[in-house]
């Protein structure tokens, strides 16, 4: 039997790059997946495809995480199409810029606070209160940038130290009512992000690879594997921790 079968999931921000990787790799595995996007329609109707091309159950829900309105909207979707209950939350909607300081600004600061802080947190309420009695698994994806602290990434990097410390929080929070809470932190991964910033075939890129004892970069199915794991009965005695996921690169 797959491993998630008859669990229903919701994956923030998954119309492309890891959340996408997240979305399939959580409907291979059986889960019936609400695949969220802001404003990429044709991706979240793609991942929808995939998911549904290996067998699988999925949906595409239109939600800004940062409004909590929008987040009410999305899980009323999400109990329409899956009968009210969630075992599987994966709050990974996030947006960056990296910037010096000299440029940092208030419409930055709160655009990337809103969706990878407040958005999190407006989802896991919502997806709290829709947990069945023998609990599920709330999935926060973080970035290795908490510990790496690189130069020009002050905002997001605040945003990411925030997350670890509400998976924390909420590990004990959630922990009596059976709801484990973990983050995955991953390291340069290959997503459409990466590609905008020219990342790939850059002197960036030999330096990140170089510096990873696995040698290469990561991909949203290695992110998607570990979710697959804390989503699953397989991970039941870990919560409130973040798992480096970046092939060894510290």
């Amino acid at each position: 039997m797959s491993k998630l079968q008859g669990k229903v999931a919701v994956v923030t921000g998954a119309s492309k790059g890891i959340g996408a990787g997240i979305a399939e790799a959580l409907g291979k595995e059986g889960a019936s997946v609400v695949v969220n996007y802001s404003s990429d329609r044709d991706g979240a109707s793609r991942v929808v495809a995939a998911i549904k091309d290996h067998g699988g159950k999925a949906v595409a829900v239109q939600a800004d995480v940062s409004k909590a309105e929008d987040v009410k909207r999305l899980f009323a979707e999400a109990d329409k199409a899956f009968g009210g209950k969630i075992d599987v939350l994966v709050n990974n909607a996030g947006v960056f810029k990296f910037l010096p300081v000299e440029e940092t600004d208030e419409a930055e600061f709160h655009r990337q606070f809103n969706t990878n802080v407040l958005g999190l947190l407006l989802a896991t309420k919502e997806a709290s209160s829709r947990f069945p009695k023998e609990g599920g698994s709330i999935i926060n994806i973080s970035s290795t940038v908490t510990t790496s602290l690189f130069p020009n990434t002050s905002i997001y990097t605040a945003t990411k130290g925030a997350v670890d410390a509400i998976t924390g929080v909420l590990s004990k929070e959630l922990g009596p009512r059976n709801i484990r809470v973990s983050a995955i932190n991953p390291g340069g991964t290959v997503t459409e992000g990466l590609v905008s910033m020219g990342v790939p075939g850059s002197d960036l890129e030999k330096q990140m690879i170089a510096s990873t004892p696995l040698g290469r970069l990561g991909t949203p199915a290695d992110m998607g594997a570990v979710a697959v794991f804390l989503a699953s009965p397989e991970s039941g005695w870990i919560s409130g921790e973040t798992i480096r996921t970046a092939g060894g690169m510290r």
